[in-house]
């Protein structure tokens, strides 16, 4: 007999940029009674919906986003509170009595929430400004005078005054959560290639050049929020370092990029079950949920 104390299940969806992982999630919601968290350190940012190639308003209406549009280009989200919406999001859509499904390609962020993620305290920004007056000596003899274990890398200062600031407390990570079901679609190369062009060419008919124009000049070109390939790309033609007909070209480049990255970052996680095609993830869910 089920514990009645179980934890509810979770569906987690991740792939590289431009793989077709939100389409799997729109699918996966609409069959089996979900709502979608959009795991994405871009798609948290509202005024820009073209670049960071975010769910059409018509899919958003016919099936519930969550953590979109959490916050303006010029005011990052932290991984410590992004995860603190998304473990809220869990509990309220377990709540509703759907099911909970996280899709993005922003490892940190998910391992975040399935992999219960603790992070040391933020820094003090004037205890900062003290501490990098030290000399690497002093700080290594500070810390030693607190008690605190030294860093693994006692020579770093950066390290150093991290060390100092959290009094020794360290980042953990636990078990990945029970009942979770981890899904990452595959694309080959050449696939991904076409699929990014693809996403560029609508971007830029869907007016990319001005959604970059209009952000940068309201918060300037040096936020975060404008770093994504997209708007890198737009950047590039404005300074006119490449031509308006490279944009597309460029913004492929860059995201093959980012996608390398994601790989890497995936490939630590031996608890993804990997697919090629739309209909083997609804299968395997299928499968997953039919045990509950």
């Amino acid at each position: 007999m089920a514990s009645r104390t179980k934890i509810k299940p979770l569906i987690v969806i991740v792939g590289v940029t431009g793989s077709g992982k939100s389409d799997l999630a729109l699918r996966v919601a609409q069959t089996f009674n979900g709502e979608i968290i959009a795991t994405d350190s871009r798609t948290v940012f509202n005024e820009l919906d073209i670049g960071t190639a975010k769910p059409s308003k018509t899919d958003q209406k016919h099936t519930a986003h969550h953590l979109l549009n959490i916050t303006t280009p010029d005011k990052p989200i932290t991984v410590v509170q992004f995860k603190r919406r998304a473990m809220k999001s869990i509990s309220q859509i377990n709540h509703r009595g759907k099911i909970p499904i996280l899709v993005g390609g922003s490892g940190l962020y998910i391992d975040a929430v399935i992999f219960d993620y603790t992070f040391r305290p933020a820094p003090d920004p004037v205890k900062r400004q003290q501490l990098e007056k030290l000399t690497v000596e002093q700080l290594q003899s500070t810390i030693k005078e607190n008690n605190i274990k030294l860093p693994l890398n006692a020579y770093n200062k950066r390290h150093l005054i991290r060390t100092l600031e959290t009094k020794g407390v360290i980042p953990t990570k636990q078990d990945l959560r029970s009942n979770t079901i981890i899904i990452g679609l595959n694309v080959s190369k050449d696939d991904l290639k076409k699929r990014l062009a693809k996403r560029a060419e609508s971007m830029l008919e869907r007016g990319l050049i001005k959604e970059t124009i209009s952000v940068a000049n309201k918060y300037g070109w040096e936020i975060e929020a404008l770093h994504a390939p997209a708007y890198r790309s737009v950047r590039q033609y404005l300074d006119k370092q490449i031509c308006k007909n490279e944009i597309i070209d460029q913004c492929v480049r860059l995201d093959l990029q980012l996608a390398k990255k994601q790989r890497t970052w995936f490939k630590r996680n031996k608890s993804i079950q990997w697919v090629d095609k739309q209909i083997q993830a609804v299968d395997i869910i299928t499968t997953f949920l039919n045990k509950q």
